[in-house]
C-alpha cells in the first residue's frame, strides 16, 4: 500500500481509536521512565483526560454520514457511535475507580493496571466498527488479553491468581469455538467482510451448505456466549468477578459485556439475517434460530437469579447479578422487534451507571475492611447517610423499581418481547418471575445497609474518584428514570440506527 492511497483515508473517523492508542502509549513510556518509588496515581487522571477527549472525539462525529475506510474494515455508522458512547462512559468511570483502588497487600503494577483499562477499551471500540471478520477478531483479543492480564494483576493474591486462570482458560475456550465459526463462514462464502458475506449468505440455497451456516452459528452463540456470561458458559464469572480488583470486576460487567452484544448483534444480524431459513421456511436463519435464543435467555434469567440468593460475598453476588442482566438483555435479542436495537442501547446505558455505581461503594466497602462480605455493608446508613442512600438507587435500579433508569430498561426490553409477532409471552412471564426473584437478594443488602446495626463506628469517607463516580452514577439512574426522553433524544441523533443491518 503507497504512501498515497494511506493519505486518502478519511483518518479522522478513527480519532477516538486515535486518543485512546496515544494515552496508552504515553502512560506505558511514562510508567517505564517514572522511578520505581514515585506515585502512579496521577497517570490514572491522564487516562481520564484521554477517555473524555475520545467521548468528545465521538460526540463531534455523531453529525457525520457513515463511512468505510481500510478497504472495508473499519466502519463508522450511528450503530458503532452510539455503542462507543456507553463503551467510553463506562470506561471514564471504572478508571476512576482504578484511581482510588487501594487493596490491603497494594498493588505494584499499577501504571500497567490504568494503560491496560485503556487497550482493552480500545479493542471492544474496534469490535463496535469492525466491518470485517478479521478486524472484529483483532479487537475481541485486544479485549480479553488485557482483561486476562487485568484479572491477574495482583500478584500477590492467591484468589486472583486463580480468578485469571480460570479466565484465561475459558476464554481460550470460547476464542477457539468462537474461530471455528467464523472458518465455516469463511469456507461458505470466500470472503472476511461482512458486507460482501451478506451478499453471498443469500445465494446459499443447497441445504447441506444451510446446515453449515445454521452450525456456524450455533458455535457463534456459544463462543460469544462465554463473552456475555450466559447460562450454562458462565462458570467463570463469580470466580473472575470475586478475584480480580474491583474496578475490573466493574469494566468486565459494563464494557465487556457491551462489547460482547456489539458484537453478536453486528455478525448475527448482518450476516445471519440475510441467510435463507433451511427447507420451505420463508424467514431468515436468524429468525428460524430465535427459540435458541429465546432458551439461552430464559435460563440465563433464572439460574443467574437463583444462584445468587445463597451468597455471601457481594462480588460473588454481584457477578450473579451479571449473569440475570445478560438474560434480560437477550430477551431483547431473541424477540428481534422493531425496537430492539434502542432498548438494547438504553437498558446497556442504564446498566453501566447503576453497576459502576454500585462497584464503587463495594469498593470502598470491600478495601476498608479486606473482604467483601455482606455483613460489612451492615450499618452502613449510620456511617455515611449520602454513600447509602447512593447504594439504596442502584439497588432499586437494578431490581427494577420505577423511577430509575433501570425499570424504563427492563420495561422496554418486556414490551419489545410482547409487540412482537407471535408474541413471546413465555419470555416475558420468566423475565417477571425472575425479576420478582432478584428483589430477594437486591433487597438483602438493602436491609443491611439500613436496619441492621453498624458492625464499626468508624465514619465511611469517599476519596475523589469514587466520589464523582458515586454522583455521576446517581444523577444518570434517576435522570434517567425520571427523564427517560433525553437518553432518546441522544439517540435520535444518530440516523438510520440500524441502517448497516439492511
Amino acid at each position: 500500500m503507497s504512501m498515497h492511497t494511506l493519505l486518502q483515508y478519511n483518518w479522522s473517523t478513527m480519532t477516538p481509536e486515535f486518543i485512546i492508542l496515544i494515552t496508552a502509549l504515553i502512560l506505558s513510556l511514562a510508567d517505564l521512565w517514572m522511578p520505581n518509588d514515585k506515585n502512579r496515581r496521577p497517570l490514572a487522571w491522564i487516562a481520564v483526560v484521554g477517555v473524555v477527549l475520545a467521548l468528545i472525539a465521538t460526540a463531534g462525529l455523531i453529525p457525520a454520514k457513515p463511512v468505510s475506510i481500510l478497504y472495508d474494515t473499519f466502519h463508522l455508522d450511528s450503530f458503532s457511535k452510539a455503542f462507543k458512547l456507553l463503551m467510553l462512559a463506562g470506561g471514564m468511570l471504572c478508571l476512576l475507580l482504578a484511581l482510588d483502588y487501594r487493596p490491603k497487600e497494594g498493588l505494584l503494577h499499577r501504571g500497567e493496571f490504568y494503560y491496560l483499562l485503556l487497550c482493552a477499551l480500545l479493542g471492544a471500540m474496534i469490535m463496535a466498527s469492525s466491518g470485517d471478520l478479521i478486524t472484529m477478531f483483532v479487537g475481541l483479543e485486544l479485549l480479553s488479553v488485557s482483561s486476562y492480564i487485568l484479572a491477574g494483576i495482583r500478584k500477590t493474591s492467591a484468589q486472583a491468581n486463580e480468578s485469571a486462570l480460570k479466565y484465561v482458560i475459558n476464554g481460550g475456550i470460547a476464542t477457539a469455538i468462537t474461530l471455528f465459526g467464523m472458518s465455516y463462514i469463511l469456507g461458505l462464502t470466500g470472503t472476511t467482510n461482512l458486507k460482501e458475506m451478506a451478499a453471498e449468505v443469500q445465494k446459499l440455497a443447497d441445504s447441506n451448505y444451510q446446515y453449515l451456516l445454521a452450525l456456524a452459528f450455533l458455535m457463534l452463540l456459544v463462543g460469544l456466549s462465554f463473552k456475555i456470561s450466559s447460562v450454562p458458559f458462565h462458570m467463570w464469572t463469580p470466580d473472575v468477578y470475586q478475584g480480580a480488583p474491583t474496578p475490573v470486576a466493574a469494566f468486565l460487567s459494563v464494557v465487556s459485556k457491551t462489547a460482547g452484544f456489539v458484537i453478536l448483534l453486528r455478525l448475527f444480524i448482518a450476516i445471519f439475517a440475510a441467510a435463507p431459513a433451511h427447507g420451505k421456511d420463508p424467514s431468515s436463519l436468524l429468525l428460524s434460530m430465535q427459540n435458541y435464543i429465546a432458551v439461552l435467555a430464559g435460563l440465563t434469567m433464572i439460574i443467574g437469579n437463583t444462584v445468587a440468593l445463597r451468597q455471601r460475598s457481594v462480588k460473588r453476588l454481584f457477578a450473579y447479578s451479571s449473569i440475570a442482566h445478560a438474560g434480560y438483555l437477550l430477551v431483547g435479542f431473541a424477540a428481534m422487534s422493531w425496537v430492539m436495537l434502542d432498548s438494547i442501547w438504553f437498558y446497556l446505558l442504564a446498566y453501566v451507571l447503576m453497576n459502576v455505581g454500585a462497584f464503587a461503594v463495594i469498593q470502598r466497602i470491600a478495601d476498608e475492611a479486606d473482604s467483601d462480605d455482606i455483613s460489612h455493608f451492615a450499618g452502613l446508613y449510620r456511617r455515611n447517610p449520602l454513600l447509602a442512600v447512593a447504594m439504596g438507587i442502584f439497588l432499586l435500579s437494578l431490581a427494577g423499581i420505577p423511577g430509575t433508569a433501570g425499570f424504563i430498561g427492563k420495561l422496554n426490553i418486556f414490551l419489545g418481547a410482547l409487540m412482537t409477532e407471535p408474541g413471546h409471552y413465555v419470555l416475558a412471564t420468566v423475565m417477571i418471575a425472575t425479576t420478582v426473584i432478584s428483589y430477594v437478594y437486591y433487597f438483602g443488602v438493602f436491609v443491611q445497609i439500613f436496619f441492621r446495626p453498624a458492625g464499626e463506628a468508624a465514619s465511611v469517607k469517599l476519596p475523589v474518584g469514587l466520589a464523582i463516580t458515586v454522583v455521576l452514577c446517581a444523577l444518570g439512574t434517576l435522570l434517567f428514570g425520571i427523564v427517560p426522553s433525553l437518553a432518546y433524544h441522544v439517540l435520535a441523533q444518530f440516523q438510520h440506527f440500524g441502517d448497516f443491518l439492511q
